[in-house]
C-alpha cells in the first residue's frame, strides 16, 4: 500500500511524485500511456516555476538544457521580463520532453518510477483511504492508498470518477499548430500578424533548443469543421486562407490542434481525492501558463499531503489546497480569454492592442502584466498583518555561520525553515545575516527584511516577525507542521 498514488505522470504528476518523495511518504505514479510522449507540446518554464526548481536544487539541470528570453508577451504583446523583482527574470525556452526527462530523473532518484500502460478503471474511498481500480500489463489491480491525486489531464478519467464538475466555456475557434520546417519564414525572430480572416503566429522554439524548426500557429476567426488526424495540407491550406501564403511549411516534427475552451473544477478535491494540473483547469495556452500553472499546484500540494501523512499537520491543512490554488487559475483562465479577445480582427480590436502596448511601456503596468504571466503576483495571505505573509519569499544572499549562502539553498529539503535575521528567537532556526535591507516585492515595492520569518516548504511566507518577537508563531507553525522548529527551545 502506497501512501498516494499519483495518476498522471506529466511534468505535473512528476513534480508531485517527488515532492511526495522529498517529504517522506510512499508514492505510487501510473500513467494510462505505454511510453512517454516525444512530441515538443510546451514549450516554455516561467519564473516563478524557475524558482521552485531553484528551491529544490533542480534548477541547474533545466537551464543545461534550455534558452533564456528576456521577452514574454501578452498576447503576442511584448512584456520586458528582465525587468521583474526576481533573480530569475527570463522564460526559459525548454521543450516539454526536456522538462518531463529531468523531473523523471529526480524523481528517480528520490525512488519513484513510473509505471505505464497503466489506466485508472475505478475509485472506492472510505474514511480511511482509496481504492484505485487500474487495468495494465499485469492485468487487473486494486491498489489502496491514503490519497489519490489526478494529474491525468484534461480527460482526467480521476476527475470523471470522483464526480467532480468541470465548468467553464466552449471553443469558439480552433487553432492549428505545427513544429515545422520552414523554407521562407516571415521577418523577425518572433512574427504575429492579423489579418481580416485570422491570426497567424511563428515562434523560434526549435532554434532555441539547437534545432532549425520553428512553431507555427494559425487561426481562422470562421474556420471550416476540423475533423480527423491533422495533417500538413490542413497547415498549408489554413496558412493560405489568413496569411494568403503558406510559408513554405514542411517536414512537420509535430502537429496539433487546439481550441479556446476555458474549464475549472468546481472543487479540487473531494474527500481522499484531489486534482492537479490539466486536470484541475484548462485554457488557451496563450503565455504559457499551463505546465507552469500544474507544477506550482503540485509545489503547493505536495508538502501538505506529506505533512499530514507524517502526522506533523492535521488534516484542515489539506482544504487550503483548493482555497489557495482555484483562485490562481481563475486568474488564468481570465488573463488567457482577455488574451484570446486581443486577438481578434478588427479596427476596434487594433486599437486596443495598440493603447494596451503603449501602457505596457510605463513600468508599473509592464510588472504587473509580467508578474500575473510569470506567477510572481501570487499571495495566498490576503488577510495577513504583514504584506509578506502569503507570498512567496524572494530569494537574496545570506551568511550562515560565516559561510556566504543563497536563502533558496535552506528550502533543498522541501520542509519549512524558521529563519532568525536577528530576533533572538531562541528556537530551531537558521541564523541568518541578509545581504541588504529590504526585498523587492511584486506589485508593492521595496520591503524591509523583517526580524524573523516562518517559510513553507514551497516557499512561501507563513509567518513575520513584525516587532522581533515572535508572537502568532507557535499558531502558524502547527498550522503547517512546523511545530518541531518552534518547541525546541535553546
Amino acid at each position: 500500500m502506497a501512501d498516494v498514488v499519483v495518476v498522471g505522470a506529466g511534468p505535473t504528476g512528476l513534480m508531485l511524485a517527488g515532492e511526495l518523495a522529498r517529504g517522506g511518504v510512499s508514492v505510487e505514479l501510473v500513467d494510462r500511456a505505454r511510453e512517454r510522449a516525444g512530441t515538443s507540446r510546451a514549450a516554455g518554464v516561467n519564473a516563478r516555476t524557475m524558482e521552485v526548481f531553484d528551491q529544490r536544487g533542480m534548477l541547474d539541470a533545466f537551464e543545461a538544457r534550455g534558452t533564456p528570453m528576456d521577452a514574454g508577451h501578452f498576447s503576442g504583446i511584448r512584456l520586458d521580463m528582465s525587468a521583474l523583482p526576481t533573480r530569475r527574470g527570463y522564460t526559459l525556452a525548454i521543450m516539454q520532453t526536456e522538462t518531463e526527462s529531468v523531473l523523471e530523473r529526480f524523481a528517480a532518484e528520490l525512488g519513484v518510477t513510473v509505471q505505464w500502460g497503466v489506466e485508472v478503471t475505478g475509485l472506492e474511498q472510505d474514511a480511511t483511504g482509496v481504492v484505485v481500480t487500474t487495468a495494465g500489463p499485469d492485468g487487473p489491480q486494486r491498489r489502496r492508498a491514503d490519497y489519490v491525486v489526478g494529474c491525468d489531464g484534461s480527460r482526467s478519467a480521476v476527475r470523471g470518477l470522483a464526480g467532480i464538475p468541470f465548468e467553464g466555456t466552449d471553443a469558439e475557434f480552433v487553432t492549428l499548430l505545427g513544429d515545422v520546417e520552414v523554407s521562407d519564414p516571415p521577418p523577425g525572430r518572433t512574427f504575429l500578424e492579423r489579418t481580416d480572416t485570422g491570426v497567424v503566429t511563428f515562434l523560434p522554439f526549435g532554434q532555441l533548443s539547437g534545432q532549425t524548426w520553428q512553431r507555427v500557429m494559425v487561426t481562422e476567426y470562421d474556420p471550416s469543421e476540423q475533423k480527423g488526424e491533422l495533417g500538413l495540407d490542413d497547415l498549408r491550406t489554413a496558412l493560405n486562407t489568413v496569411a494568403g501564403k503558406d510559408f513554405g511549411v514542411h517536414s512537420p516534427v509535430w502537429l496539433s490542434r487546439f481550441a479556446d475552451v476555458s474549464r475549472q473544477a468546481t472543487s479540487y478535491r473531494a474527500g481522499r481525492v484531489f486534482l492537479a494540473g490539466d486536470a484541475a483547469h484548462i485554457h488557451p495556452p496563450l503565455g504559457g501558463q499551463g505546465m507552469n500553472l500544474g507544477i506550482q499546484d503540485a509545489t503547493n500540494l505536495g508538502w501538505k499531503l506529506a505533512a499530514v501523512i507524517r502526522g506533523d499537520a492535521s488534516r484542515e491543512l489539506l482544504d487550503t489546497y483548493h482555497d489557495e490554488r482555484h483562485p490562481v487559475a481563475q486568474r488564468v483562465l481570465e488573463n488567457t480569454r482577455a488574451q484570446t479577445a486581443l486577438l481578434a480582427g478588427g479596427a476596434n480590436v487594433t486599437a486596443m492592442r495598440d493603447t494596451f502596448r503603449g501602457l505596457l511601456d510605463i513600468d508599473a503596468v509592464n510588472e504587473r502584466v509580467g508578474a500575473a504571466i510569470s506567477g510572481l503576483d501570487v499571495s495566498y495571505g490576503s488577510d495577513a498583518d504583514h504584506v509578506l505573509v502569503g507570498r512567496r519569499i524572494p530569494d537574496c544572499d545570506i551568511r550562515v555561520g560565516g559561510t556566504l549562502r543563497r536563502l533558496y539553498e535552506l528550502l533543498h529539503d522541501a520542509r519549512p525553515v524558521l529563519i532568525d535575521f536577528g530576533a533572538g528567537l531562541g528556537r530551531d532556526a537558521v541564523e541568518a545575516i541578509p545581504i541588504g535591507a529590504s526585498w523587492r516585492v511584486p506589485l508593492f515595492g521595496r520591503v524591509p527584511i523583517p526580524p524573523a520569518v516562518l517559510v513553507r516548504p514551497d516557499g512561501h511566507v507563513a509567518w513575520v516577525s513584525v516587532d522581533g518577537s515572535d508572537s502568532g508563531l507557535d499558531r502558524a507553525a502547527e498550522r503547517i507542521g512546523a511545530a518541531h522548529l518552534v518547541n525546541a527551545r535553546t
